[in-house]
């Protein structure tokens, strides 16, 4: 009863507490993509790419169908359409005429207008003068601060460096013509300025991109990522999980930008240009070589290719760069018309042989060896109502994947989709990473069909179905496997409010307690939310998320969670509260919360205990802007928090982030 009482205390406390202007692009982004993305661990970059589109808008009057392809919750028949309204009618000259592109639900335009600009003089092709660039150009330099008002075992004794996590980013931009950047990061627990971190950072991201030079359509020179065709050869962007897809529609395509995330993995280093051969065809040529981290074996070879990026113990260090990767490729792109058709080669030679421990029946078809070759064919056809695409691509001994959608537009309220992929259990690419059941585009077959109906700008149901088959043992499944994933989501608006509804059940085979046969694991998640706008701006968000897993035995939880938001003058305050309670890590919870510029919170919950944040923001003229973000999490069932290096000897902790940015 007293931790019910406590629960409803903080619940009063964030209603009646201050907090940020409801039009929150983050939260709106979370709803039209949904948290079963999260597993494919790129929110934070795909956050990153739309925090730097609300910062220089894109000019959409004369975007190309790539940049417009980059905003990743738009689909092929959208993009299709707005080119074809610029094209048939001329430029747009207010955000009204979005309403044209019939494509478009309600809650896509209000989203792709915090990222768009409508300008009316042509961009120039030539090299801006250096005189402009430095003129017109605009600096930005962002930092933070992670405080933990707290130690962990390894922050004593253990960890190289301190507890306090902290980044930078500077940006510099001349339009949309010429980008610079460069960003340094820090984990809590690596040494700075010491060890082998004595350039100061543990991890630097840095670029130099043109755009629009002519034939030469951009140039990256520095760190960048890649994505060609549907991504069965090489994918360092962005990836979709499967609400996604079913927003996008399967879209293919290549994609070529620059690395701005402070995630130490997943780029290229190097250089990498697209070029306009001829009106419908371009080529994108790039060339890389980058250190990684990676275990090795006693004769020198490597067992893991590893992608924490964490340095803070010796024998985390140890393992930093102890491996070099070089990668270079081609993507040829042809359009006439409605048709695209494309040609992607790929080469990848590591200075160590990779060498994993295949004895384990799950690894045995892992990648083995320094040199690595794969080659694909993209396809497709896209109008306003139908588009399909498919990617088919090989490796060096032969071995296939293939991925193939069809979408068909029926109306301007309901659309169907249906994507089959076949990855041989063979097949092996280190930079592929396409629609999967799995982490791994391999060992895989399965068939999805998706449904997205919005009869009205209040009411949108959105549905799929995926049915995945492992022909060979996967982890946790010694044999051949299925798995069935089913999620149904709802929105609601009544006056000013707007309800949600979500339901997931997931079934994946997995090893018995005797491990000598397949049992089901069942997954079943849910969650219910409503939210209230006032015509001030203020909104009360309040939701219930609940699980239920059965396998081996049942685990249940729950989390009942508020937020309130709105705007007083120049500053902005968002605040949040919630009681969760759960049997065990199984049935653990993700909740969205509010965080400070190019970050994303969705911190995951299990146990039995509390959780409050408040994150303040304050926009002092024109230049600069402060956020700080407070946050607080006590468990009721335990002593001590984590093990290991991590364990903190209390129950409750508070972390604190202090932001500041400049621009000029």
């Amino acid at each position: 009863m007293r931790r019910a009482i406590l629960c409803l205390v903080m619940m009063v406390i964030a209603l009646t507490a201050a907090a940020q202007h409801a039009t929150d692009w983050e939260q709106a982004l979370h709803d039209v993509l949904g948290e079963e993305d999260i597993d494919t661990g790129q929110w934070e970059q795909m956050v990153d790419l739309l925090t730097d589109y609300e910062e220089h808008p894109l000019d959409l009057n004369h975007a190309t169908r790539d940049e417009l392809e980059a905003i990743p919750f738009l689909s092929a028949q959208q993009v299709e359409e707005i080119m074809a309204y610029l094209y048939r009618y001329g430029e747009m000259q207010s955000m009204g005429e979005l309403q044209m592109i019939t494509s478009l639900d309600y809650r896509q335009r209000q989203l792709l207008q915090h990222f768009i600009c409508l300008k009316h003089e042509q961009p120039q092709q030539s090299f801006p003068r250096l005189d402009s660039v430095a003129r017109w150009g605009k600096h930005e330099l962002t930092a933070l601060m992670h405080v933990p008002l707290y130690d962990r075992k390894g922050d004593k004794n253990g960890y190289l460096g301190y507890k306090y996590k902290h980044w930078f980013r500077y940006k510099f931009q001349y339009s949309d013509r010429i980008k610079i950047g460069l960003t340094g990061t820090q984990d809590s627990g690596e040494p700075f300025f010491a060890e082998r971190n004595r350039m100061g950072y543990d991890h630097y991201a840095y670029y130099v991109m043109l755009n629009r030079m002519g034939r030469l359509e951009s140039l990256v020179i520095g760190q960048y990522r890649m994505t060609a065709g549907m991504g069965l050869v090489i994918n360092t962007n962005v990836s979709f999980g499967k609400l996604s897809t079913l927003q996008n529609l399967g879209r293919s395509g290549h994609a070529l930008r620059p690395n701005t995330s402070r995630m130490d993995e997943g780029y290229l280093q190097g250089a990498a240009a697209t070029v306009r051969l001829a009106r419908p065809l371009t080529l994108t040529a790039y060339i890389s070589y980058r250190p990684m981290d990676a275990t090795l074996n006693d004769d020198g070879t490597a067992a893991t290719l590893l992608t924490t990026g964490y340095h803070r113990t010796p024998t985390e260090m140890k393992k930093k760069h102890n491996l070099w990767v070089t990668d270079a490729g081609a993507h040829v792109s042809f359009r006439h018309g409605n048709w695209h058709a494309g040609a992607t080669a790929a080469y990848t030679h590591l200075s160590r042989e990779l060498r994993p421990n295949t004895s384990t029946l799950y690894r045995r078809y892992y990648p083995v060896g320094s040199d690595f070759f794969n080659a694909s064919v993209d396809y497709g056809y896209t109008d306003y109502r139908l588009s399909a695409t498919g990617e088919t691509a090989i490796d060096q001994y032969g071995a296939v994947a293939t991925v193939n959608s069809l979408s068909y537009r029926f109306s301007t309220e309901l659309s169907l989709m249906a994507l089959y992929r076949f990855y041989g259990y063979r097949y092996q690419s280190l930079r592929a990473q396409g629609f999967a059941e799995g982490t791994r585009t391999q060992n895989e077959s399965g068939a999805y069909v998706g449904l997205d109906w919005h009869p009205s700008r209040r009411f949108q149901l959105t549905a799929y179905t995926d049915v995945a088959y492992a022909p060979w043992a996967k982890y946790q499944a010694s044999t051949s496997s299925w798995a069935w994933d089913n999620v149904a989501s709802i929105s609601c608006g009544v006056g000013r409010w707007t309800l949600r509804g979500r339901y997931r059940l997931h079934l994946r085979q997995r090893d018995g307690v005797k491990k000598n046969t397949l049992i089901w694991r069942k997954e079943n998640r849910g969650r219910l939310d409503a939210t209230y706008t006032a015509a001030s701006g203020m909104a009360w968000h309040t939701q219930v998320d609940g699980s239920l897993v059965d396998y081996k035995k049942r685990d249940w939880g729950y989390m009942l969670s508020e937020r309130v938001a709105m705007g007083l003058g120049g500053a902005k305050l968002d605040v949040g509260a919630g009681y969760f309670h759960t049997s065990s890590y199984e049935s653990r919870l993700y909740v969205y919360e509010r965080a400070a510029l190019y970050t994303f919170s969705f911190p995951m919950f299990y146990g039995e205990g509390v959780r409050a944040w408040l994150l303040a923001r304050a926009d002092i003229g024109k230049h600069w802007t402060l956020q700080a973000k407070v946050g607080w999490t006590n468990y009721f069932d335990r002593p001590t928090i984590s093990s290991g290096m991590q364990l903190i000897n209390h129950s409750a902790v508070t972390d604190v982030d202090i932001q500041v940015r400049w621009k000029w």
